[in-house]
């Protein structure tokens, strides 16, 4: 901000640039913070998944995605199984 002001008073793009990544800056931390700086919100909580993995609802795995093909090839490795769930 300072820079700008400096050197550059006159160039509207710039300063209405820097004012747009600051408020996203912003608007970023505050998410961050309702989210108690996890970048994506769980779909469950921790703990319902523990139930669910410990009454056999859910089974808990590994997910492996092929990193030149990640649109169409991925597997599971389920934990304590030595084979291959695909899909």
């Amino acid at each position: 901000q300072n820079y700008l002001d400096n050197f550059w008073p006159d160039l509207k793009a710039a300063h209405e640039l820097f004012d747009s990544i600051t408020q996203a800056r912003r608007e970023r931390e505050s998410e961050s913070q309702e989210n108690h700086g996890k970048e994506y919100p769980e779909h469950l909580p921790l703990e319902i998944l523990e139930a669910g993995i410990k009454s056999g609802r859910y089974l808990q795995g590994t997910l492996n995605v092929n990193k030149h093909r990640a649109q169409l090839e991925a597997f599971v490795r389920l934990q304590g199984c030595g084979s291959k769930d695909t899909g």
